[in-house]
């Protein structure tokens, strides 16, 4: 698990060194998580990756701006541990690809 404290530090870390799974938060300072998510996506090494937003919001307009970036799928804050959990699951699964 690596952590970062906005936008522009998750990019330069996910460059860095490539992850598995991205778990990114809507709101953060200078980038949001869906311009995370859609710069991630611009990159080869991320085309397969699951990318979760973590958000407060749960409309039609989100999901819909979360699909179009990229996002895999959004959990809606404040954030469940034992869904996370089966979400990592899941999406670790072979066949999720």
């Amino acid at each position: 698990v690596t952590l970062a404290a906005d936008g522009a530090e998750g990019l330069e870390n996910a460059l860095a060194v490539r992850f598995d799974l991205v778990l990114t938060d809507q709101h953060m300072p200078g980038k949001t998580g869906l311009d995370l998510i859609a710069e991630l996506r611009g990159n080869p090494a991320y085309a397969d990756t699951p990318i979760l937003v973590l958000a407060t919001e749960s409309g039609e307009p989100f999901k819909a701006a979360a699909r179009e970036a990229g996002a895999t799928g959004w959990i809606e804050k404040p954030l469940d541990p034992e869904l996370l959990t089966e979400l990592v699951a899941a999406l670790a699964e072979p066949d999720h690809a």
